[in-house]
Formats: C-alpha cells, structure tokens, sequence
C-alpha cells in the first residue's frame, strides 16, 4: 500500500470500515481485432476495497504529489490515451459496470449497496480550482452503484488521520507513526 492509500485506509477505518488494498476483478472487453470477434479477460485493480456490514466502498486513490496532480479529463476519460486509463475503473462504463458486479458477486451486496470514491492527493495546476471543479461536477453526475461518484480530497482525508493521530490509544501504523513524529518534532501545529 502506497503512502497516501495508507492515509485514506485510516480515514475509511474512521468511518467504522473494514479496509483492504490492490483487489483485482476481472474485467472481459472485445478486442480491437476486426477479422473475428475476439475477447480478453484482464484484472482490474481497485486501490482500496472498504466495508462494514452495510455498505461496500471500492476507492480508487491517486497522490500525484511528486507531479502535475489529477487532471479532469483523464478523469472523466475525455482527453484518452494512457493517463485516463488510469481511471478506467471510474471512466470507462464496461470497466465500470464489470467491477461492481464483480465487487457484488464477490461480497455479497446488491448494487444499491455499494459506493464508489475517487480520492485526490493534487490536483492539477496551475487551474487547481478548474481541475477539481470540473471532476467534482463529472463525478457528481456519474451515477454507480449506489449513487454518484464520491469524490474526496487531501484536506478532508487529512483532517480525519490527525484527529485519529491525536487518540492516546496506541496504534502501529506508520502514517499515524509519521503524523505524531512530525507533531513531536514541532513540525505540525497542534492537533486540535
């Protein structure tokens, strides 16, 4: 699990979730063969898989903190090529459709039970308001599952981890670690 996923994870346990990373559902698409129909199978990872006894969350996680950040349409899959495919689970409807009745045979709930999330490191810039304004827009008008598309930035996910970071309760986990070294350090302002 990445460093940033490791973050999200504390937050989705916060929220009373059991949360598990990198799951892969198999995902059947044609080809682009035009002699003969031809079809492959190939796994589609989902970042983190989250779950209590009612819901089901599949969250895709993108930090892009040491690059240009998440840009709207690799998100809604209109500028193509390589860089949206990194979102095909969100942007491409027979990904889609095939993760979340993979998710449900898998786990057992009823589409109606299960959510998706995109969770944002950074967005791009320089047009940061732009690029987040136009996915938060695509995503709340995309309907899966059990609604639209939930998307969730760095600031909410952080704000959960330090609140969960400041708890005396001992934990061994080494984003909750690295808050409370930094916090000791100085480096933070106080947890609140």
């Amino acid at each position: 699990m990445e460093a940033f996923e490791s973050f999200v994870a504390l937050a989705m346990e916060d929220e009373g979730l059991v949360v598990s990373s990198a799951v892969k559902f198999p995902v059947t698409r044609r080809t682009a063969k035009a002699q003969h129909e031809e079809t492959q199978t190939h796994g589609f990872e989902v970042d983190l898989v989250a779950a209590n006894a009612d819901n089901l969350v599949l969250a895709s996680v993108k930090s892009f903190f040491g690059s240009r950040g998440v840009v709207a349409g690799h998100v809604d899959g209109s500028a193509g090529g390589t860089n949206a495919r990194l979102y095909a689970m969100l942007n491409d409807p027979v990904v889609r459709e095939q993760v979340l009745a993979g998710a449900c045979s898998r786990y057992g709930y009823s589409e109606d039970r299960v959510e998706f999330r995109l969770y944002v490191g950074r967005f791009a810039g320089p047009t940061k308001g732009e690029n987040e304004q136009r996915v938060r827009a695509w995503a709340a008008n995309t309907i899966v599952g059990s609604g639209p598309i939930q998307v969730v930035g760095v600031k909410d996910v952080v704000d959960v981890v330090r609140r969960v970071a400041a708890s005396k309760q001992y934990r061994d986990d080494p984003a909750l670690v690295a808050l409370k070294v930094l916090d000791a350090a100085g480096h933070l302002t106080p947890f609140t």
